[in-house]
């Protein structure tokens, strides 16, 4: 649905909300707009991660069937979020011109029109050349998302909007792969690419029909590369916004390479799992479902920070629990693992609203950071986990987690009570 009831307003600085004149304070929880925006994005996440990952559950499939080894077969993955990455401060910019709606309808659009083109693919060339278009079209999701939420809704409730939003990403990725797995084990991994496909239509159709036009977004002219370069390295002096940056490059490309990789160990002995049982990890995800919108909550209360090395917390001790050959432990490791990661995701994305201009270049460059993280440790995790085996690569994860923590620390000091939740 279009944002025509903020195009005349073109005298704003690049991505601010409505001017200060108009008093708009965002749509409060629990109001029909706010329910129709929580909706609506949850069927834009559903349609961006079902996509983005579809081909997860069926890598050792695709593997075999292709003839390429796993690291080859992860790159299905990489490029998919690489495409993302790259595009996702084009689309921001695009936003500011022409709504964070209609930018949002086009992107998932695209993304769904290339997702039909995968199954299609003849070679494995020309399936990653779909695989890069169909993460840069979905480029125009998960930025802008957390702009228009920012813009959209009361900012005392946007952190636990953030949290439900990001609560409706882990269904997608999950519903993509519940999908994908039982389908590819029976039918090949291009079946499984066309229903996951088909269901992220559906909810393509239901965002756009769902998501309420904007009051809070205010259109701009073109910055021009020296407004955009202005902006953007504004933010990147921020040493803020730069330490969720390098948590969101570390944390998620740990997060990826986890997934890309445990499914190839649980596939070979002494555990041998079929893909269609192998597919049942990403239940895994629905911890992430709950934390995400739990540790919105529990913000107000402890404030961003503490919920944030919480998360990362869970994500270590998740991590240590896979290194044993058990394999109900090192399920339930994974059942921590993301749980951790989700809850400190939702915080990290939600927090880059600290931009008082540029909000969606902010958020952009979060998930810049986000999937080049996905894209570039995801895929050299295979090379290291080839080579040295599952014990090396999660380790590896442990210490990038540190390492996110010690930034978060250092970066990001305790806040007094009256500022927690909202700083």
């Amino acid at each position: 649905m279009p944002d025509t009831a903020s195009a005349s307003k073109s005298s704003a600085p690049t991505g601010t909300s409505a001017p200060q004149g108009n008093e708009w304070a965002g749509h409060p929880k629990g109001s029909a707009a706010y329910g129709k925006i929580l909706a609506g994005l949850a069927f834009a996440g559903v349609a961006t991660f079902a996509q983005l990952y579809s081909t997860q559950a069926v890598l050792p499939i695709m593997a075999t069937d292709l003839q390429v080894t796993a690291a080859e077969a992860a790159l299905t993955i990489s490029l998919a979020t690489v495409g993302l990455a790259i595009a996702v401060i084009p689309w921001s910019f695009l936003a500011d011109r022409i709504g964070r709606v209609n930018a949002m309808a086009w992107g998932i659009s695209a993304a769904t029109a290339f997702g039909l083109l995968v199954p299609l693919a003849p070679n494995f060339g020309m399936l990653l050349a779909f695989r890069l278009l169909e993460g840069m079209a979905l480029g125009g999701i998960p930025a802008i998302a957390i702009a228009y939420l920012n813009e959209e809704v009361n900012r005392a409730h946007a952190a636990m909007a953030a949290g439900s939003y990001v609560a409706g990403t882990t269904l997608g990725g999950l519903a993509g792969r519940l999908v994908a797995g039982p389908v590819g084990d029976v039918w090949g991994w291009r079946t499984a690419a066309l229903a996951v496909s088909l269901l992220a239509t559906v909810a393509a159709v239901l965002f756009l029909i769902l998501i309420p036009r904007a009051k809070g977004f205010t259109a701009t002219k073109a910055a021009g590369l020296r407004g955009a370069f202005a902006t953007l390295s504004g933010h990147l002096r921020n040493p803020r916004l730069v330490a969720l940056y390098v948590q969101a490059f570390l944390m998620m490309g740990g997060f990826v390479a986890v997934y890309n990789y445990l499914g190839f160990r649980l596939s070979a002995e002494p555990f041998a799992l079929p893909a269609t049982l192998i597919s049942f990890i990403f239940l895994a995800y629905l911890s992430g479902t709950v934390t995400s919108r739990w540790a919105g909550g529990l913000t107000a209360r402890f404030g961003r920070r503490t919920v944030l090395l919480a998360g990362l917390v869970l994500m270590a001790a998740g991590l240590a629990l896979t290194l044993t050959q058990v394999l109900a432990l090192i399920l339930a490791g994974l059942v921590i693992f993301t749980g951790g990661f989700f809850a400190a995701h939702s915080i990290g994305s939600g927090w880059t609203g600290i931009a008082t201009t540029g909000r969606a270049q902010a958020a952009s460059l979060y998930n810049l950071a986000y999937y080049l993280g996905s894209s570039i440790i995801g895929w050299s995790g295979g090379l290291l986990f080839q080579s040295l085996g599952w014990t090396a690569l999660a380790l590896v994860i442990v210490v990038l987690t540190f390492i996110t923590a010690v930034a978060v620390v250092v970066v990001h000091p305790p806040r007094s009570a009256a500022a927690r939740g909202l700083s």
